[in-house]
């Protein structure tokens, strides 16, 4: 467990306690409805494309890619003073965007990269709160040229 972890601690709901208790288990869950059968995430309990109740949370391969992402140089109000450090959007192999933290990487645009493979590792925050944070699949990328 991350004994120095010093920001905001999420606080689950009942939408939201089955991905928190899957990501204690190192596991990165999302819904999929049972009728369209489309993945979404953030959770709800409706389907966003066809407003089908009959939902369920399924494990998901948490691989994907970089969508977009941000170097920030100034923690927001109630995290440590510490960066500067990445945040990013991932879409995942499964078609959702999903907000975290990039690590395994320096926080340097000529090393990241829009598109770049990126996988899901976990942070143990808490006995009850795990962050998926995600990092590039290979550590070493073709810096960009410029």
């Amino acid at each position: 467990m991350a004994d120095t972890y010093t920001g905001p601690v999420p606080k689950p709901t009942p939408e939201t306690q089955p991905f928190w208790d899957a990501t204690k288990q190192h596991t990165l869950k999302i819904q999929r409805c049972g009728d369209c059968a489309r993945h979404y995430f953030y959770p709800r309990p409706l389907c966003p494309h066809c407003l089908s109740r009959n939902v369920a949370w399924v494990a998901v391969s948490g691989r994907g890619k970089l969508h977009s992402f941000v170097i920030n140089h100034r923690a927001p109000r109630g995290f440590p003073a510490t960066g500067p450090f990445v945040i990013g959007i991932v879409e995942l192999d499964e078609g959702v965007k999903m907000m975290s933290n990039i690590v395994g990487v320096e926080p340097d645009p000529m090393l990241l990269r829009c598109d770049m493979p990126v996988e899901v590792v976990f942070e143990d925050i808490t006995d009850e709160i795990t962050l998926p944070k995600f990092k590039p699949v290979t550590p070493s990328f073709k810096p960009v040229t410029r």
